[in-house]
């Protein structure tokens, strides 16, 4: 895919500072668009709206909370007036808790016990508060970036939207309870939009990436000395190309839905991008 596809078209990447995201926003600009990076941190997107522009492309980068309905609103009025108006919407902003995530993979009866000890969070130790705060950056964070710049595409006609969901989406993981609902949601909305939207001939589709090197899943997969703990190795038995993901591996999949020519009729899919994780029993 060396054509530039996107030429002229105006992107809207959030969570552009993430591994995989920047990568995605980086391959946009590549393909002719003009990128607007949303995220939180501005020192995570400097680096790469800086490679866009080395290259010649067009960067915008701006600071956004994306359950903040108002602050997502004013990021499109200044992308609308410096870059034009949206047509390609890449929903990757999203996250779990080290406080939403059980430390044990199944009961013990420990935690409903005076047994229990300060460092054990089991499912009834579970702050419903901060579950509902992932629950709100996966689900709200998505939605809202798809009414405000999905209404932009409403009114031209045209436009494609691709979610980023999880295998969390349909495997639900063991300790990431409240990570694995929101990223159900993110399914499960995807579908919803695209049925709705089909007649503002905006296309909806998702992305479920499997597990991917980046800097949170290498202290959680692999070891200081480069190995496997025995969460990663329990990953990699499931995993039939033996392998963790790369940022790279991503960027055909989510090209290609956003395309208006190769996927034309494609909307209200998630397709997995997982090394065959999902394909796989582990027997």
């Amino acid at each position: 895919m060396n054509e530039m596809i996107f030429k002229d078209k105006v992107a809207v990447v959030t969570g552009a500072g993430g591994t995989l995201c920047s990568a995605v926003a980086v391959e946009l600009a590549r393909l002719g668009a003009k990128v607007a990076l949303l995220g939180r941190t501005v020192a995570k997107l400097e680096p790469v709206a800086a490679s866009i522009r080395a290259t010649g492309g067009t960067a915008l980068l701006l600071s956004v909370d994306v359950t903040d309905a108002a602050a997502v609103e004013t990021a499109h009025r200044r992308i609308a007036q410096e870059l034009g108006p949206c047509t390609l919407l890449v929903n990757g902003a999203g996250g779990n808790r080290n406080d939403a995530v059980t430390t044990p993979t199944e009961f013990q009866p420990a935690e409903i016990s005076d047994a229990k000890t300060e460092n054990m969070r089991g499912f009834f130790n579970l702050d419903p508060n901060i579950m509902l705060e992932v629950i709100k950056l996966n689900t709200v964070g998505t939605l809202i970036p798809c009414q405000v710049f999905g209404r932009e595409m409403a009114q031209q006609g045209r436009g494609a939207i691709v979610n980023f969901a999880s295998m969390n989406s349909y495997r639900p993981l063991t300790k990431n309870l409240a990570y694995s609902l929101s990223k159900a949601g993110v399914v499960n909305l995807t579908q919803w939009l695209a049925v709705y939207l089909a007649p503002a001939g905006i296309r909806v589709n998702a992305v479920a990436p499997g597990f991917f090197a980046n800097e949170r899943s290498r202290k959680i997969l692999m070891t200081d000395d480069g190995g496997l703990t025995a969460r990663g190795q329990n990953v990699m038995a499931h995993t039939p190309m033996k392998r963790f993901g790369e940022a790279q591996d991503l960027l055909g999949t989510v090209c290609w839905l956003l395309d208006d020519e190769r996927a034309a009729f494609v909307t209200g899919v998630t397709i997995a991008v997982d090394g065959g994780f999902s394909a796989s029993s582990g027997v």
